[in-house]
C-alpha cells in the first residue's frame, strides 16, 4: 500500500490540481474539463499534483538569541 503525499486529507484546488494550467496572469487556471476557472476553485475531477503545490516560506527563527545560546 502506498503512502499518499500530505496525508488523505488535501484540499481541492484547481491551482494544485493535474488537469489545470496556470496562465501569466496567476489569477486564472486554464482547465480542460472545466474551462477557466479561478485558482481556489474545483471540482469532482480534481486529481493531486504534488509537483505544482508551492511550499510555505519557513518561519524566521525568533530574535533575541545570542551565539552562546546555542553553544554547549
Amino acid at each position: 500500500m502506498s503512502k499518499k503525499l500530505l496525508g488523505e486529507n488535501v484540499e481541492p484546488r484547481c491551482s494544485y490540481c493535474v488537469f489545470g494550467t496556470a496562465t501569466d496572469q496567476g489569477d486564472v487556471i486554464l482547465c480542460p474539463k472545466k474551462g477557466v476557472l479561478a485558482p481556489d476553485d474545483s471540482c469532482k475531477k480534481f486529481a493531486y499534483d504534488p509537483l505544482k503545490r508551492t511550499p510555505l516560506r519557513p518561519k524566521a527563527a525568533p530574535e533575541g538569541f545570542a551565539k552562546e545560546d546555542f553553544e554547549l
